[in-house]
């Protein structure tokens, strides 16, 4: 039995950013995460010859202030990611080059109704309240349809169709029919608009953390330690009981009592814990109903990188697969060159069957359409299926089914008793960004604090 003020229930950025908060303010904190590491959906892999891979969230960009925050105090170097060059097209096996966000490769007519999708998109998400999105106008009626369905009213462009259905499975990492609409413009306008997501220079997309992002959560904990509390590894959660006076948290490394408690977890995981009293029905129906995206996130290292030399960026949109869009992945230092891309949405049910060899024959041969036959020269092949993690069962977060957002009406600032939420699903900002995390967490630790301070 330990005892603690609270306990933090995940290690993932959330959970960290909530425990230094608190361990810095002088409060006893006691993380437990289910992994044998830090970092949550955050996973940072080296290999043998000094490369790596950020396996999970990796970008940072405008208005992720807390994350820029983080960088610098761990003195960790920022850079951005290539962008020079021009992009690729591959569509009904044509190849096609284009400069920026748009491709305007595309017919006239597919390009009008993209610029109106946009917009449309943009003005629709701006009449949705970040804190209470079940109180826009007509909220019902935009959660009751998916995204799908927006998509097949206004997008009768089969290019458009195509682009902004490579949007949502990009973005969210489902499929665009098993998303609330309603759900969709909350987090465009969480994360400052279409553009801004869909962006590399000046949008979400831009920098990379040399050495990855998850040495950063490593180095959250260790100023949790540094500061007097613990962080305990192999320690999923599997209850969190109530018993009057305090908290009291079982998990598979031992029991904690504690006077507040914040749980840091993915809904879907959260979902399996068993709460005493019970969780109230809206909270469970949004945990239910908001199941994490699909994704295996795939790496090919070169000797160099190559179509540089060819005057391209080494970013691409196809839609053949198994991937569909790519990133130059290279470090500005790196003496190899990488590119990254995604197998993403319902995709995913048909590639995670395979093996890593089956999967890296067909990548390659993907990247040989957009690159080249010097694309099937790769020196390694790497993916990461987030899927088959235990500890997330997908990525990059939970992402609401039609009817959960009105149902639910969940109010993330509302504690249930002595248990407080975070996590990047929970964020009113940067929802589904470590950004949204780390943000979560601290509006959690001060909540606690105005507790714990409110109880003495």
């Amino acid at each position: 039995m330990t005892d603690a003020e609270v306990a933090v229930v995940g290690g993932g950025f959330a959970g960290l950013a909530a425990a230094d908060r608190l361990a810095r303010s002088g409060r006893r904190v006691i993380v437990l995460e289910a992994r044998d590491r830090v970092g949550g959906r955050s996973r940072s892999d080296r290999f043998d010859d000094g490369s790596w891979i950020d396996a999970g969230g990796q970008w940072l960009g405008p208005g992720h202030e807390r994350m820029y925050a983080l960088a610098r105090r761990f003195g960790k170097t920022v850079w951005p990611m290539y962008v020079a060059g021009k992009n690729v097209l591959h569509r009904r096996g044509q190849r096609g080059l284009y400069k920026g966000t748009i491709p305007f490769v595309l017919p006239p007519a597919a390009l009008a109704n993209l610029a109106w999708a946009f917009a449309a998109l943009e003005w629709q998400s701006r009449r949705v309240p970040l804190d209470t999105p079940w109180k826009a106008a007509n909220a019902e009626a935009l959660d009751r349809q998916t995204f799908g369905d927006w998509m097949r009213r206004h997008l009768p462009n089969p290019d458009t169709h195509f682009l902004i259905e490579i949007v949502a499975e990009t973005v969210f990492a489902c499929h665009p029919d098993d998303l609330s609409l309603l759900h969709a413009l909350f987090y465009f306008r969480s994360n400052a608009g279409v553009l801004r997501l869909t962006s590399s220079a000046g949008g979400a997309q831009q920098d990379r953390v040399e050495g990855g992002t998850q040495p950063i959560a490593a180095s959250l904990a260790e100023a949790v330690i540094q500061a007097g509390s613990q962080v305990m590894l192999d320690a999923p959660v599997r209850a969190i009981r109530d018993e009057g006076g305090e908290a009291v948290i079982e998990s598979d490394a031992g029991t904690v009592r504690a006077r507040q408690v914040i749980v840091a977890t993915p809904p879907v995981l959260t979902r399996e814990m068993d709460f005493a009293p019970g969780l109230p029905e809206n909270l469970r129906s949004w945990m239910d109903g908001t199941p994490p995206g699909r994704v295996i996130k795939c790496f090919a290292f070169y000797d160099r990188p190559f179509w540089r030399e060819a005057g391209l960026s080494g970013s691409a949109v196809g839609d053949q697969g198994p991937l569909k869009t790519i990133f130059d992945g290279t470090p500005p230092t790196a003496d190899h060159a990488i590119l990254c891309g995604f197998i993403e949405a319902r995709d995913v049910d048909e590639w995670r069957e395979k093996s890593m060899e089956a999967r890296g024959e067909a990548v390659l041969a993907c990247l040989e359409r957009f690159f080249g036959p010097e694309a099937l020269n790769a020196t390694r092949y790497v993916d990461h299926c987030w899927v088959d993690e235990a500890w997330s069962r997908g990525c990059y977060a939970g992402m609401s089914k039609p009817g959960v957002v009105t149902k639910a009406r969940v109010d993330f600032t509302h504690p249930c008793g002595r248990v407080h939420w975070a996590g990047t699903e929970t964020a009113s900002r940067w929802n589904g960004y470590l950004e949204g995390a780390v943000r979560s967490g601290e509006r959690a630790a001060d909540a606690v604090m105005r507790s714990l301070s409110s109880s003495v």
